[in-house]
């Protein structure tokens, strides 16, 4: 269909876990470095808004997987962005096998940043850049959840560093991903193939916050909450066994 684009990957050995399959955190690095090269792509990529001190930034993200494909396997990813409105912009994924068959599905909702001033900025600004790239093909799995508040006990405090924060100044979406998978029982991780996972960001969490990660287990459904020193709510996640 038009203004979907396929791009074609291999699973690399460092993007692997010791089950020899590709790790979460390297799969959703797939799909949000190619949503970058196909925004670049088009004309409407960081490269473009950064003279008007302009950047995408993720707002939320769903990510439903069927299987992970192994070590050296190669696979299409192919993205699309279908719906946009005055604050959010959606961009939509698939990842499939060489024989067509979709393994993973995924839908991430993104916002336009001002960079100097740390606020939200309207889409319109930039609509003759990719209004012309939005296709009307349905998005193949349902919207990011909005996830409520918990309360549980921490599992986890991580004090962002260099390492973690992005060309944004603040912490990549995949070290949050990793945090979590961190607290998990390596059990637990060697068997888990098919999940959903939801993310949800409120606020940024920045070079030098001191955070605290808490986790509710409901049944095949586990929840987590980042807040900051302060108490402020910074990203909400859930992750669904299926």
């Amino acid at each position: 269909m038009k203004n979907q684009t396929t791009y074609r990957y291999q699973v690399a050995t460092q993007n692997v876990d010791f089950t020899l399959r590709a790790t979460i955190d390297s799969l959703g690095n797939y799909i949000l470095n190619t949503a970058g090269i196909d925004a670049q792509d088009k004309g409407f990529g960081v490269d473009a808004l950064s003279p008007q001190n302009l950047t995408w930034v993720l707002s939320k993200f769903v990510i439903e997987i069927d299987s992970r494909p192994e070590q050296f396997a190669e696979f299409d990813l192919t993205t699309w962005v279908n719906q946009n409105s005055r604050l959010v912009s959606t961009r939509n994924f698939t990842l499939s096998d060489m024989d067509g068959n979709v393994f993973i599905r995924s839908l991430s909702q993104w916002c336009m940043l001002d960079y100097v001033k740390r606020v939200p900025v309207n889409l319109q600004t930039i609509e003759d850049l990719y209004a012309p790239y939005v296709c009307e093909a349905e998005s193949p799995c349902e919207a990011p959840l909005r996830l409520r508040a918990i309360e549980a006990e921490v599992v986890k405090e991580h004090r962002v560093a260099y390492s973690d924060i992005d060309f944004n100044r603040h912490m990549n979406t995949m070290r949050y991903i990793d945090i979590i998978f961190d607290t998990m029982p390596i059990e637990m991780l060697e068997k888990l193939d098919k999940l959903r996972m939801d993310i949800n960001f409120m606020r940024e969490a920045r070079y030098g916050d001191e955070l605290s990660l808490l986790c509710e287990e409901r049944d095949n459904l586990r929840l987590y909450e980042f807040r900051n020193a302060a108490g402020d709510v910074l990203c909400r996640a859930s992750l669904e066994e299926r």
